[in-house]
């Protein structure tokens, strides 16, 4: 029998837990890297997280004062297992009083392989990377050589399709005509460092981004990144820069809809950043701005995942760590 395992960020459930979260996050050696001793790195960014955890906890008082990736990778998890009629279980990167019901429950398990399905369509070693990491340094030899892993979906079919349905849905609910629309993809940034270094994300995110617009030719396209924090290059062009100049974009279309392409559930990036820094800022430039959602529960992402589960080439736990 196979098991499924969901994988995700996590977000914070509560205020409360704000800064264990930051500090899983940013202590993370796949998302923050540096020369500086392990001992170090972690004292030195378990203090930035706390220090950041107070200012951002305003932030998640403005969205309900938590995040719904949990409870929203909990009901795909759900859904899952009423469709496909196997066990599915979830682990939260960066949630770490899950972690060990999570280990337990693997390698309690009498299955005899684990798809492990990243709620990420695009690879990185920030992201589906770390999460092999951390499986590879805390599951014994037995349950990592059961590990399936369906490693990025990019221009997979059923996910194109699922992307093309939110954003023709959202066109239709606001009454915006194709034509006078711009498309502002918005991805996760990325350091430009971890790009030269090997990391396929930027490449997967143009993928993406190429085959998403194609369902949309009268509309202008284009993509950016966000959340860029800390020193150093990251990948371009940002969007909080070019939500200064719309003029310089927008190709004389007054209604902008930005699009989360590398988030596949809204969350702190997309229910804040865009929605309370994003918009305001093309709104203050005259024109019209709208926050297309995630696909968060809807029935045809449900589906794309299922069918993804079905027709994916797995690969090993290994294959995914960074060398």
């Amino acid at each position: 029998m196979s098991s499924i395992i969901l994988v995700n960020f996590g977000g914070p459930r509560s205020l409360e837990e704000i800064p264990s979260f930051l500090t899983a996050l940013l202590t993370d050696t796949e998302v923050i890297r540096t020369s500086f001793p392990r001992f170090f790195e972690k004292w030195f960014f378990k203090k930035i997280a706390l220090q950041r955890a107070k200012k951002i906890a305003h932030d998640y008082t403005l969205i309900g004062g938590k995040s719904p990736i949990f409870e929203d990778t909990e009901s795909i998890a759900q859904e899952i297992r009423s469709r496909l009629h196997l066990p599915v279980i979830t682990f939260h990167r960066y949630l770490t009083t899950t972690h060990a019901d999570f280990l337990s429950q693997i390698q309690n398990s009498s299955s005899e392989e684990f798809i492990v399905f990243p709620l990420f369509p695009q690879f990185s070693y920030a992201t589906t990377g770390s999460i092999a990491r951390f499986f590879s340094e805390n599951l014994d030899e037995k349950s990592l050589s059961k590990m399936r892993w369906i490693r990025s979906y990019p221009i997979n079919k059923n996910y194109i399709a699922a992307m093309q349905s939110v954003i023709a849905d959202f066109l239709k609910k606001e009454q915006l005509a194709e034509k006078d629309v711009v498309l502002f993809f918005s991805a996760h940034g990325l350091p430009q460092e971890y790009v030269d270094e090997g990391d396929p994300y930027e490449r997967e995110c143009h993928q993406s981004f190429d085959a998403i617009r194609k369902g949309f030719p009268d509309a202008y396209s284009l993509l950016a990144f966000q959340s860029k924090f800390g020193p150093g290059e990251w990948l371009r062009p940002y969007t909080s820069e070019l939500c200064d100049t719309p003029q310089q974009w927008n190709h004389g279309k007054r209604n902008v809809v930005f699009v989360p392409l590398s988030f596949t559930s809204d969350h702190i990036e997309t229910l804040f950043e865009i929605e309370r820094l994003y918009l305001p800022a093309i709104r203050a430039q005259g024109l019209e701005a709208f926050r297309c959602p995630a696909m968060n529960l809807r029935q045809d992402w449900l589906e794309a995942i299922t069918e993804i589960l079905k027709e994916s080439q797995p690969v090993q736990n290994q294959q995914l760590v960074r060398s």
